[in-house]
Parts: structure tokens; sequence; C-alpha cells
């Protein structure tokens, strides 16, 4: 059974091909340029971009996989949560190669295809587990019963912990986007070298807002000068301060619901400091940690086309009425 997977949330456009007996065939990504001078993903642009974009990555995904249109079984797209006009691009391709193949096609929601980047590659998490959820709109922790069996029981009350990133990154003029940007020039730094507050708010919920007008407080208190001189310190304990938020709140939940595995999925789960905050918790606690690798922590299609997989082979199917939902809930 070949998968085909089609992701155009934001701006970056992909297509891949999963296989459950062989694995990934191939997998594409297309990252815009056209946003950087902008300090942020112009949605108008990004569509249009898209447009561009998505038969050539199409076509070059099934050449890389040794196969053409006729061999696939199913299409798996993203429905949402995301841009819309970006969103309408994959879905229209989507079904309209369904409908010409007589294949059918799921719409999947864009989290679970980051939950589903842990089963990407060997050894498998297993069930159930904790999933941290961290990227550019979203962060919240899931409980995965099973498969395709989600709980949301904590999210964000604000900004976003890849949100928070970009925010900061474009207040100190570093550009977009903020993460790897952040991740790179904090490397050295002392971490402790400005006491910037961690979020407290109750239960399994996140807050960053505050962070940031700490931050934005913190270098207009200490001018340009100040600020540019120890630039990694001060990135480095912003840093600091959305990993502790976000592993202090992990393991509360870890420990409050019985449970000894734990992933990590989404954009931010690339950044360096919150993977060696992680393993060394899991090395010192015992609970088992499932990271993706890097390529597969940002948005990609092969995450979709597995999470396709896994509900196309349970008989499930979306119509050609499928229309795209920007706040597609979980």
């Amino acid at each position: 059974m070949n998968i085909l997977g089609i992701e155009t949330s934001c701006d970056d456009t992909s297509a891949a091909v999963y296989n459950p007996e062989k694995g990934l065939l191939s997998s594409l990504v297309s990252s815009q340029l056209e946003h950087l001078e902008f300090g942020g993903v112009v949605p108008e642009l990004a569509s249009r971009a898209h447009l561009t974009l998505i038969i050539p990555v199409i076509e070059e995904a099934l050449r890389k996989a040794s196969l053409t249109l006729d061999d696939i079984d199913g299409i798996s797209v993203t429905a949402g949560p995301g841009l819309v006009g970006s969103l309408l691009v994959g879905v229209s391709v989507g079904k309209a190669i369904a409908l010409s193949r007589n294949i059918p096609m799921i719409g999947i929601h864009h989290i679970e295809g980051h939950i589903m980047s842990n089963f990407l590659e060997d050894p498998l998490p297993e069930y159930p587990a904790l999933v941290l959820v961290v990227s550019g709109g979203h962060t919240e922790l899931v409980i995965m019963n099973e498969p395709l069996d989600y709980a949301v029981i904590g999210s964000t009350r604000d900004d976003a912990a890849g949100e928070a990133f970009d925010k900061v990154a474009k207040l100190l003029g570093l550009g977009y986007p903020g993460g790897p940007i952040i991740d790179k020039k904090a490397y050295g730094g002392d971490s402790d070298f400005v006491k910037f507050p961690v979020s407290k708010v109750p239960d399994y919920e996140f807050s960053f807002s505050g962070l940031k007008t700490a931050v934005l407080v913190y270098v207009n208190e200490k001018g340009e000068e100040f600020v540019r001189k120890n630039l990694a310190h001060i990135l480095a304990s912003f840093q600091h301060a959305v990993v502790e938020a976000l592993v202090v709140k992990s393991l509360k939940a870890l420990n409050k619901y019985r449970l000894n595995t734990l992933l990590l999925a989404g954009g931010v789960a690339a950044n360096s400091a919150l993977r060696t905050r992680l393993k060394a918790e899991a090395g010192s606690s015992g609970f088992q940690l499932f990271i993706p690798s890097v390529k597969y922590c940002t948005d990609n299609a092969a995450m979709i086309s597995i999470a396709g997989y896994e509900r196309l082979i349970r008989g499930m199917s979306s119509p050609l009425t499928l229309s795209p939902e920007p706040r597609l809930p979980l």
C-alpha cells in the first residue's frame, strides 16, 4: 500500500510516499524564502508559492520513490489547522488526484502528523504515552492512549513556544524563523545570566507572553550596546526559561497520569537545549523518551503520509467535499 502525503499548512510545500512494508520511500520539502524579509509568513505569498511548487514537488517525490500516480493507493493531506489559503492548495490537489485515480483520500490534522513523526523510525513508542507538542502555533500536552486516540490535557493560554522564539528574535533583529537562529546564537551562553520568569500557570497549561514581555523590558533597560555584547547569554537565559516551563509540566503530567513514555513533537522539538534537557531527565527518571530526527520535526509530508496510512487501513476516508479548517481541533 503506497500512500502519497501532501503538506501545505504554512510556508513549506512537501510531498512524501510511505509504504508500511518498505517504510518511507521519499520525502521532499520545498521551503519558501520570500518571507524572510518580512520577519514572518505572509499568507498570500505562501498560498501563491504553493500553487507554483506543489505539482513539481509531488512529481519529484514520486520519481524518488520510483513510482507513478498509478501506483498510489491512497492520498493523505493536511486539512488543518494552518493558513486557509495554503491548506486549500494541498486539499484541492489531493482531491483532484483521488478523484482522477478513484482512490481514497483522508484529511489529516497537522498536529496528529507531528505526533506520528515519532513512528517513522525505529524503535517505535508504546502506548499509552504523553506527547509534548511544541511548534510555532501550538504548545500542548496530549495523552495518546492508542493509535488515533488523543486527549489534550493542557495547552498554551497565549503564545506558543515557537511563537515566543519568533517574537524574541524579531525584537532583537535576528531574523526569521526565530527558533533555529536563537538556538544557534545561544550556544555557549550562560543560561543563568538573566533570571527570566518561568511560567507558573495552573495544571498542565502554558504561557509565554509574560516571558516575551520580560525580555522586551530587560533589553530596553540595558541598552543596545550591552545587549550586543551579551547576546548569547541573554538568548541562553530566554531559551532556558522556555525549556524549563516545557519540561516541568511534562514531568508533572508523567507523574500524575503514571505514564512511562514521553513523545516530543513539533518544530521546537528540533531545539538542542530542549532535546538535551529531556534526554537528561529521561536518564535520571527512567521514562522512555522518543524524539524524531530533526528533519521530521519541522513541517513535512512524511508525517502526514504515515498518519494517513493509520486511518486509511482502518477504513476511514474523507469525502471530496472536504474543506480546509484553519482552526481544526485535535
